[in-house]
């Protein structure tokens, strides 16, 4: 599976891609509002590129739990000044996370060439025309309500097959909208009307995401079930619990995994890439091992 585009190419049967996350914002649950400052994104932006980043997704709203929409206007001043310097300084696709066709196409004019839409194509119904129009690779999410109350109770019958549909509906409405059948990405939204066994049944079926015969993206990174797990640390120590979600996935079937520790996840995919990409034993280790 290839995914090919302007001067870009993903040949996902080759490796593991990492998107490094870069938050504009100043109340990202993650960092705090670290890179709110243009020339702190910035020198973030080159710095996961150096570590290993293939992507650099760039946000300007935060859609943490309970979080409030800002206005587009907010939103633009907050990105398009990062996005218009790092497309003239690096060489690796820029996304823009964003569900406001507005700030779609301003980030795409800027430069961008990835749009990664958190409600699927469905909070703003001119976003298809938008990636359409640039041809550009889209990011489909599933989302369960919105960020603000997404995380009150949700409920479902059947977790994998609702996700699933919710995706497959996405995948109809990009397709209906002209938007290339082989420039889709899906997602299936971990932490986005998730309750924490919702999240670890998505990791452990995550294979069942390959059938819709689309790139998977999935963004583990820091998120609360990981906290949990680990005795309710804080998100400056799910370091090591984010490496398994990573590990894990890929083994499971991501084709890009969402991080934000760059570099130590480029280490763990890589470890993880040859493990499951292996097919037969060195003869070395025949050798070796020739006795057990």
């Amino acid at each position: 599976m290839k995914l090919a585009w302007r001067n870009f190419s993903l040949d996902f049967s080759k490796k593991t891609y990492i998107m490094g996350v870069l938050n504009v914002t100043p109340d990202s649950f993650s960092d705090n509002g670290l890179y709110f400052n243009k020339s702190s994104a910035i020198k973030r932006a080159i710095q996961m590129i150096e570590d290993g980043a293939d992507i650099i997704d760039i946000g300007g709203e935060s859609t943490r739990p309970g979080s409030e929409p800002v206005t587009i206007e907010e939103e633009l001043r907050r990105t398009i000044p990062v996005i218009e310097v790092l497309a003239k300084e690096i060489k690796v696709p820029i996304s823009i996370d964003t569900y406001k066709s507005e700030v779609a196409k301003n980030a795409l004019d800027a430069g961008a060439s990835m749009v990664n839409d958190i409600s699927g194509l469905r909070f703003d119904p001119v976003m298809p025309e938008i990636v359409s129009r640039y041809k550009v690779p889209v990011v489909i999410m599933h989302i369960k309500g919105r960020p603000k109350d997404m995380q009150q109770n949700p409920v479902y019958e059947s977790l994998i097959p609702e996700i699933m549909d919710y995706l497959r509906i996405g995948i109809r409405i990009a397709i209906k909208s002209e938007i290339s059948a082989d420039k889709i990405i899906i997602d299936p939204g971990m932490g986005f009307g998730k309750t924490f066994g919702h999240n670890l049944e998505i990791i452990r079926n995550l294979h069942e995401f390959t059938l819709l015969e689309k790139p998977v993206l999935i963004g583990p990174s820091r998120k609360a079930f990981i906290g949990k797990i680990l005795g309710n640390v804080p998100v400056t120590n799910r370091l090591e619990g984010t490496a398994a979600a990573v590990a894990i996935s890929i083994m499971n079937g991501a084709n890009i995994v969402r991080v934000h520790d760059v570099k130590e996840m480029a280490k763990v995919a890589r470890v993880a890439d040859a493990i499951k990409t292996s097919r037969k034993i060195p003869s070395t280790w025949k050798s070796n091992y020739s006795g057990i």
